[in-house]
């Protein structure tokens, strides 16, 4: 990925929490040069450095990894169009986003016990906070269906194009532009300018 120094996020912990903030990523391989990609709910297990992920049986991605097989996962967060009229300085339009490039070596777990922590992990995950969370007493064959995989991490790389480029004016400028759209994506993204224009340059 492209990274000019400006947009480079290379802290740990934030990445971290950007992609657990964001798990829902893209995994991408190749086979002989031409591109899969399949758009998966991840867990990310820092400790262990490992990407956690499952397939549907019937989806030939999960064979791409029965030899230990390269792969990226893609986060991507909140991102929007970037008018220059939001300018006191002259500009032209441009888009500001986030995202995780993740890159590292996957491998098949095609195990019952391993999938079914795994799926419970998940549902653990996203059932927080709701008034009657899901009980796993499911009928465990259906993990028949699925095969997981884990990408054991071998770089990260982050790009939060933010407006760090630009003056202070502007780029407060465009945060109350995108705090007035209205929009639960323009208020994250205004968010994360914000944040980023009180954090130290990290590139």
């Amino acid at each position: 990925m492209y990274v000019p120094q400006y947009f480079a996020e290379n802290d740990a912990t934030t990445l971290a929490a950007f992609i657990d903030a964001h798990s829902f990523g893209t995994l991408v391989t190749s086979v002989d040069g031409v591109p899969f990609a399949s758009h998966v709910p991840f867990l990310y297990d820092r400790a262990s450095g490992v990407l956690h992920c499952h397939l549907a049986r019937a989806n030939p991605q999960w064979q791409h990894f029965e030899r230990p097989h390269e792969a990226l996962a893609i986060f991507a967060g909140p991102h929007s169009y970037i008018s220059p009229t939001w300018y006191t300085d002259v500009g032209v339009p441009t888009w500001n986003y986030a995202v995780a490039h993740v890159y590292g070596s996957g491998r098949v777990v095609d195990d019952v016990d391993a999938t079914g922590r795994h799926v419970e992990a998940l549902a653990a995950k996203f059932e927080q906070g709701r008034a009657a969370p899901w009980v796993p007493n499911y009928d465990r064959r259906r993990l028949a269906g699925i095969v997981g995989v884990e990408i054991r991490v071998r770089a990260i790389e982050g790009k939060f194009k933010l407006s760090q480029n630009r003056s202070a004016a502007d780029c407060a400028g465009v945060v109350t532009q995108l705090r007035a759209s209205g929009t639960d994506n323009d208020s994250a993204l205004a968010a994360l300018m914000v944040a980023a224009r009180a954090s130290p340059l990290r590139g």
